[in-house]
């Protein structure tokens, strides 16, 4: 059988491709040969059983007996299989908590953010005349609360956006870039996107471990359709830090 993907003879597209996150919860489906097979564990071998105990009626000393120890032993898999549906339920909700503790260590990152964002702008303040959009931006960073699920993206937009037009300005002061707790915030600036950038990693890497296992058939599927479970977006980059990645640095 040939390969499908040819890498000699193509198709190929030299124009190049961009890709995107499709920002959609799937929710999980199962079709009647989920429940089709549900019943089967129960109900098979029992039947069978009195099937054979029927048939060979004449044969047996005790019919009834063996009728009745038959089907006590068919529902054996469906007794199995109740117990393997616990198991599923339970690693979803580990595994769920185990998403929003990735999903708070980003979010004390970009709270640590905020705090460096701020203390800078502080001490810079004092020294130049900084942008009215930073400072407006970081006037709605200090009253905008905590981090939430509902804000994480924007915040962490915010924080980039008022970052890339704050240090270039300290930069251009000699005097501030060598202040040593503007130094040390530019270094733990750094440091803290590096965390998110890893923290990120590890959250869509969960997120993929979830989005996989809902659709692990029969137990783990069939316990996801039940409870109402859908994938899960990872983490998404903004459109305005898409066109920057294609700038020109140097």
């Amino acid at each position: 059988m040939a390969n499908l993907l040819d890498e000699i003879t193509g198709p190929v597209n030299a124009a190049g491709q961009d890709i995107h996150v499709i920002n959609r919860q799937l929710p999980v489906k199962i079709g009647a040969g989920s429940v089709l097979f549900e019943i089967a564990l129960w109900v098979a071998i029992p039947i069978a059983v009195l099937i054979y105990a029927y048939l060979e009626r004449a044969n047996l000393t005790d019919p009834i007996q063996t009728a009745f120890i038959g089907c006590l032993a068919g529902m054996l898999p469906g007794i199995i299989f109740i117990f393997m549906k616990i198991s599923a339920r339970n690693y979803f909700q580990q595994l769920e908590q185990r998403i929003q503790a990735e999903a708070s260590n980003i979010d004390n990152y970009l709270e640590q953010r905020v705090q460096i964002l701020q203390n800078v702008v502080g001490l810079v303040n004092r020294a130049v005349d900084l942008d009215k959009d930073v400072m407006k931006s970081v006037a709605a960073l200090r009253g905008g609360g905590k981090v939430t699920e509902e804000n994480r993206n924007d915040i962490d937009q915010q924080l980039t956006t008022v970052m890339g037009r704050l240090f270039p300005q300290v930069e251009a002061y000699p005097e501030l870039k060598a202040h040593s707790a503007i130094a040390d915030a530019m270094q733990q600036n750094n440091y803290l996107q590096r965390e998110i950038t890893a923290a990120r990693t590890t959250y869509n890497s969960r997120v993929t471990q979830w989005n996989t296992s809902i659709y692990d058939w029969p137990t783990k599927m069939i316990v996801a359709a039940r409870q109402g479970y859908t994938t899960r977006i990872p983490f998404t980059a903004s459109e305005e830090t898409r066109q920057q990645a294609r700038a020109k640095f140097f």
